[in-house]
C-alpha cells in the first residue's frame, strides 16, 4: 500500500478497544504502513493493554474513557473493536463528533440498534464503514468472476463455507453478552453470498448449534437463502469442523457444470460441458419408454481457472480503499446498506432459530 500518489498526509487514527481483534487485525496494518495511518490516540480500561499499544506507538496518547479520547483534535478515523453489545453506543458517539468510523463485526445487535446506527450515520454524512474482510479475499473474487463469466450455464446453487475447529472461550461465546457465530462469523459470509446472487433473496431458513465452543452461544450456523428465480445460496460456518480435508470455500453449480475454489486460493477447478456443445432436441413423454439408461453421452472439460491478471485482492486492498474513502472522498466498494442487510439477516437467524430456547 502506498499513499504517495495522493500527496496527502496519513489518516490520524484513534483506537477504541484494545483486544484480540485490534492487536491481530488492525495494529499490524498501522505499524507497517505509516504513510497511510498514524495512531494518535487509544482507549481501553485495562492498563496492560494500553502499555502494549504504547510499545508499538510511543507517541500515542492513552485514555481510559472513550468520551475523553473523542475530544482529541485532528482525529480522522476511529476504529471501534469493543464488545459487540457496545458497538452502536461507541460508533454513535464518534459519529456525533464528525469523524469517520470503522466498526468491527457485528455492526449492531438487532434491527432496532441497526436503525439507530443508520440514523446516526446519515446525520454524519455516512462516515461509517463496516470491517468487511471477505469482500476482498481472492477466492471470493474468483467465484464472482466465474459467476459473471457464464461458463456454468444457468446457476442454481451457490455454496459458501468457512470451517474451523476452535474451543473458543472468550465473551463472544456467551449468549448474555451477545456472542455467537451468527454475529461474529456470518455477516462476512452473508455479504459474499449476496454479492454472488443475481437477485435479492425472498426466502430464508437457518439453524444454529453449539458444537465445541466453551460458552453457551452457537459456533455452528447454517443459512439458506432463495431468490425469486429459485437460485439458492447455501451458507455455513462450522467452528467445530474436524474433517480430514478442508472443504471448498465456494462451490458454484449450474446447468452446465460446477466450479470450486479452496479457502484463500487464486485458482479453482471448473468441470463443465463445453460452451460449443449442444444437446440434441429431446421431449418428455408419457408414452411407455424402452427399458434403458437415460443418461446421455456428452463431453466434460476439467480445467483450472485463475483470478484475472491485475485483480486487486487481500486485506491491503481493504485498507487502501478505506484510506481513499476518508482522504480523497472515493466511494467505498461495499455500500453501507449492504452491511446493514447482512446484520439484518444475522438478527433474523438469531430470532428464528430454536437454539437455546
Amino acid at each position: 500500500m502506498t499513499a504517495s500518489k495522493y500527496s496527502r498526509p496519513p489518516l490520524k487514527v484513534a483506537l477504541m478497544g484494545l483486544g484480540r481483534a485490534m492487536f491481530t487485525e488492525h495494529v499490524p496494518v498501522f505499524r507497517d504502513h505509516p504513510s497511510l495511518f498514524e495512531v494518535v490516540a487509544a482507549c481501553d480500561v485495562v492498563k496492560t493493554r494500553r502499555d502494549m499499544l504504547l510499545s508499538e506507538f510511543p507517541r500515542c496518547r492513552m485514555f481510559r474513557q472513550f468520551e475523553d479520547m473523542l475530544f482529541e483534535k485532528n482525529i480522522d478515523l476511529v476504529v471501534i473493536a469493543t464488545g459487540s453489545s457496545r458497538h452502536v453506543e461507541h460508533a454513535t458517539a464518534a459519529l456525533r463528533r464528525g469523524v469517520w468510523v470503522l466498526l468491527e463485526t457485528p455492526m449492531a445487535h438487532g434491527i432496532e440498534e441497526a436503525a439507530r446506527l443508520r440514523g446516526a450515520a446519515a446525520k454524519a454524512n455516512m462516515r461509517l464503514v463496516a470491517y468487511n474482510r471477505g469482500f476482498f479475499s481472492p477466492d471470493f473474487l474468483l467465484a464472482k468472476q466465474v459467476v459473471a463469466g457464464g461458463m456454468l450455464g444457468d446457476i442454481h446453487t451457490i455454496s459458501v463455507r468457512r470451517d474451523d475447529f476452535v474451543r473458543r472461550d472468550d465473551w463472544q461465546t456467551m449468549r448474555h453478552l451477545g456472542g455467537g457465530a451468527a454475529y461474529y462469523a456470518m455477516p462476512d459470509l452473508i455479504l459474499q453470498a449476496l454479492k454472488l446472487l443475481p437477485l435479492p433473496p425472498v426466502m430464508m431458513w437457518s439453524e444454529l448449534k453449539r458444537s465445541v465452543s466453551v460458552g453457551d452461544a452457537e459456533d455452528f450456523v447454517h443459512l439458506r437463502l432463495k431468490t425469486r428465480r429459485q437460485i439458492t445460496a447455501d451458507i455455513e460456518y462450522d467452528g467445530g469442523f474436524l474433517g480430514a480435508e478442508n472443504r471448498p470455500s465456494f462451490t458454484i453449480r449450474g446447468s452446465r457444470g460446477v466450479f470450486a475454489v479452496m479457502p484463500g486460493e487464486k485458482t479453482g477447478v471448473l468441470r463443465a460441458i463445453p460452451a460449443d456443445f449442444s444437446f440434441p432436441r429431446r421431449r418428455a413423454s408419457v408414452k411407455v419408454q424402452p427399458i434403458a439408461d437415460m443418461h446421455e453421452r456428452f463431453p466434460v472439460v476439467e480445467e483450472k481457472v485463475s483470478l484475472a491478471a491485475g485483480t486487486l485482492y487481500g486485506q491491503s486492498v481493504f485498507w487502501r480503499r478505506l484510506y481513499e474513502t476518508v482522504r480523497v472522498a472515493s466511494a467505498f466498494p461495499v455500500p453501507l446498506e449492504d452491511a446493514f442487510e447482512c446484520e439484518r439477516l444475522a438478527h433474523l437467524m438469531k430470532k428464528s432459530s430454536q437454539f437455546g430456547n
